[in-house]
């Protein structure tokens, strides 16, 4: 009897944690965005602020309806 003892409830978890992080890592891979793709995304959201502000500043007539007098 020369075998390691191991416990069963510790080995269960070791690989439930194990199996997680491997569907982690698949799931980085599938639905993952790259740095480049973020930044990209945050200056044309930028661009599309500024380009409403823009639009905002050059309106002729304000958003509140007419009051009634």
């Amino acid at each position: 009897m020369s075998g390691k003892i191991v416990n069963l409830r510790q080995a269960r978890k070791r690989k439930t944690r194990e199996a997680a992080g491997e569907k982690a890592a698949d799931n980085r891979l599938k639905f993952g965005r790259t740095k480049e793709q973020r930044v990209g995304d945050e200056a044309a959201s930028a661009r599309r602020d500024q380009a409403s502000e823009r639009l905002d500043r050059h309106r002729m007539e304000s958003d509140e309806p007419p009051s009634e007098n």
